[in-house]
């Protein structure tokens, strides 16, 4: 996301041993839009904004830099924001958390940055929605912004929320078509409702493309501990309990813990899906970038350019309420060449049909 005691089964479609399988029998899939059905991303517009005069501040979630997943797609945003908006490298100021940290240390380290006069900063990650209730009342002129969450009640913290099961929903289409056996299996870090979001997505997409296809789910850890997000042994293990009960394609949402699970699957020579960000060219994963054949996208690099660029504009209320495939927030990548033009179009169908809201994508498992 190793002691099985520590991965939490959330109740696999089948607990049976690896079985011969067949490829799936598919459903008749929608058809390729005429034209591309993505608006461009509001941060992709050439409009240029001065943001020399901010001081942008971002506490990291645990992992920090250098987890090829969540927290490296949010420096990505902050270094852009640093170089497209003139922000001088002396106001900018990174911090990152540790696993199972006390709250309070949550709390000191958003004062610390809005007391040395960093505004706005971004929290990354649902894990400083209490310490921003606290924190932000206490600051009511600093712009806070919030990755997966939102405090109610404070007008200064503005949510930056995606509809990851919509990207989810495309990766598990990606995985019935790449699977031999119809057998597929996700990897969750921690037993969280936010993570249901991405194993809810991914069971709707698998079945939409193969209604009969098997989906293996296992959680590395519980809903109390966060650790699941930063160990890629455990990812690892996880991962082969799955493949020996059968899955063929894999799809972790475990950060840095599936670093692990695409070991795993190059061990087992079978095939993966990246998430979050095209895990294809993340440079921590070259060594088993040949297994993954598609990555579903989770854009908070957008999401956190934009939120520096609207605060730099004094229009945070430009940003939309959450980032969905309309908005080019949620997405999939097809890097490395393994997906067919046949396959993208069924992908592009998929998509247009989502965005139309002809289908609705749950996000509760």
């Amino acid at each position: 996301m190793v002691v099985s005691a520590c991965a939490k089964d959330s109740g696999g479609d089948t607990g049976s041993t690896d079985v011969a399988g067949a490829a799936c029998e598919f459903a008749t899939p929608p058809s390729p839009p005429a034209t591309s059905s993505t608006s461009a991303a509001k941060s992709e517009d050439g409009d240029k904004v001065d943001g020399s005069g901010l001081k942008i501040g971002l506490a990291y979630d645990i992992g920090g830099r250098g987890d090829a997943s969540f927290n490296d797609l949010a420096a990505a945003g902050f270094d852009r924001a640093i170089k497209d908006l003139g922000v001088a490298k002396e106001n900018t100021r990174e911090l990152s958390a540790a696993p199972n940290e006390d709250e309070s240390v949550k709390q000191s380290r958003l004062r610390q940055l809005a007391r040395e006069g960093f505004d706005p900063i971004i929290g990354v990650g649902f894990a400083y929605t209490e310490a921003l209730r606290v924190v932000a009342p206490e600051f009511p002129d600093v712009r806070f912004g919030l990755v997966d969450s939102a405090v109610e009640g404070a007008p200064n913290v503005t949510p930056l929320v995606f509809a990851e099961q919509e990207g989810a929903f495309l990766a598990g289409v990606v995985a019935a078509y790449q699977s031999k056996k119809c057998h597929v299996g996700f990897v969750g870090g921690v037993d969280i409702p936010l993570i249901h979001k991405f194993e809810a997505g991914y069971v709707q997409g698998a079945k939409a493309a193969a209604p009969k296809i098997v989906v293996e789910k296992k959680y590395i850890t519980p809903a109390t501990d966060f650790t699941g997000f930063q160990d890629p042994a455990k990812g690892l293990e996880t991962a082969k309990g799955l493949i020996e009960k059968g899955a063929d394609v894999l799809y972790p949402a475990a950060g840095a813990s599936g670093i692990g699970v695409f070991s795993a699957v190059k061990q087992a020579g079978v095939l993966a899906i990246g998430c979050d960000a095209d895990q294809y060219n993340q440079p921590a994963l070259a060594d088993t970038k040949e297994v993954i054949v598609a990555s579903s996208l989770k854009r908070v690099d957008v999401a956190v350019y934009d939120f520096f660029k609207a605060a730099a504009k004094n229009d945070l209320d430009s940003l939309p309420e959450v980032f969905d495939l309309k908005v080019n927030g949620v997405g999939y990548a097809t890097s490395g060449g393994r997906i067919d033009a046949k396959l993208q179009g069924i992908l592009e169908g998929f998509k247009a049909q989502i965005i139309e809201g002809r289908i609705k994508v749950s996000d509760k498992r």
